[in-house]
Parts: C-alpha cells; structure tokens; sequence
C-alpha cells in the first residue's frame, strides 16, 4: 500500500516543479503573467447596411432617386422616389437639388434604421440657383458649406454628384455669404470616410452646363 502512495506524491512533486520552472521561464523572458483580456479593438459592425425588400413602396409616387445615408461609418446608397421632374432639362439642375436636399433631411424609415443607415442633413438647410456672377451650375446652400458637419456636405455633394445637379460629378456649392462657390467631388476617400473634408477644386473656369 506504501508504493502506490509514494508514486502519486512523487508525481504531484514532478507536477508542481515543471509548474514553477515554467513560470520562471516565463518571468525571464521579461513578461509577466497576466489573465487580463487583450483590447484587440471594437468588435466588426453587424448591421447590414442594406433595406431589405423594395424601400421605395413605403415612399410617395414619384421619380426613383438615390441618395447617400451613413451607415457603419461610411456612405451607402438608399433607393428613394421624390417629386422630380422626369424629363430632363437644364432647368431641372436645381428642382432636382432641392427634391434631393430634401430627401437627405427626412428622418430614415424604420427599415432604413433598422439596415443601421441615418443622416447628418438635418433641417432648416435650403438650397437656391447661383448669382450671376457664380459659374454655370452653381447651388447656393443657405448655409456656408465648410460651416456644415463633415458628414452632412459628404452626403450633399456625393448625392449631388451622381445626378442632374451636378455637371460631369462636379457640385458647385456656395453658400449666403459673399464667398466664391467652391467645386466639390465625391471620391471613394469620401464614400469611405465621410467624416474627413471633402476634396475641392480652384474654379479656373466655369464648369460645363448641367445641359451638357
């Protein structure tokens, strides 16, 4: 009976000694044992930044547009209709900015919420035709441009740019002031970070007709 006894305590020993030597091997190696959870940063966005099923059914008649919401820190496209002129017309620059404007300002529906998208456009923000000093094609915010949320004139000038305000993806925007309007792009740098400025361009010359 005495054997078996001395094997488990001479087990148990060679147990807790090759336990010790590896903690010293670890402390020599300058590193301290820890249980505290390494931050390896937020975990990935799970919202899926996507409307599910056709949004536009909840929407008035109208014209189907798109427009830039924010979602998971970046821009996403969101099917819309608005009350837009259907044919096309040099005059429709500005109806269309402001039907568009308008747009980006309504709260997202529940589905658009739920998808994770929301806007930075809030209310009180118009939209008129340029002076007749300003280039052709130029929109006047009620607002001086660079005053707004960078998120907010990332989702104006993306919005703008793919469609009949814009001319060849360039948006032309000034503001109340006695400022130049200033050329506006949307870049994929803007899409995926709409919380930094957005890029802009000297107006050399005046930029094409939104006819063109």
């Amino acid at each position: 009976m005495t054997r078996p006894v001395r094997h488990r305590r001479r087990a148990g020993a060679l147990t807790g000694l090759a336990a010790l030597l590896g903690t010293l091997a670890f402390a020599g190696c300058g590193i301290r044992p820890t249980q505290v959870p390494v931050d390896a940063g937020p975990a990935p966005s799970r919202v899926p930044c996507e409307v599910s099923g056709d949004n536009r059914s909840a929407q008035p008649q109208g014209v189907p547009v798109r427009i830039y919401l924010v979602c998971a820190s970046q821009l996403s496209l969101v099917d819309r209709t608005a009350d837009i002129p259907a044919a096309k017309s040099p005059a429709d620059a500005l109806r269309t900015a402001q039907a568009l404007l308008a747009e980006l300002q309504k709260e997202p529906s529940s589905a658009e919420r739920e998808a994770g998208f929301a806007t930075y456009v809030r209310g009180g923000i118009s939209v008129g035709g340029g002076r007749a000093s300003d280039p052709a094609g130029t929109l006047r915010l009620s607002r001086q441009p660079e005053d707004l949320p960078a998120a907010a004139l990332s989702q104006i000038v993306c919005t703008f740019a793919e469609s009949r305000a814009a001319s060849a993806g360039v948006v032309v925007l000034g503001g109340p002031g006695a400022y130049a309007p200033r050329a506006y792009e949307c870049t994929g740098v803007t899409r995926d970070r709409p919380a930094e400025p957005v890029p802009t361009h000297p107006l050399t010359s005046p930029p094409p007709s939104p006819s063109a």
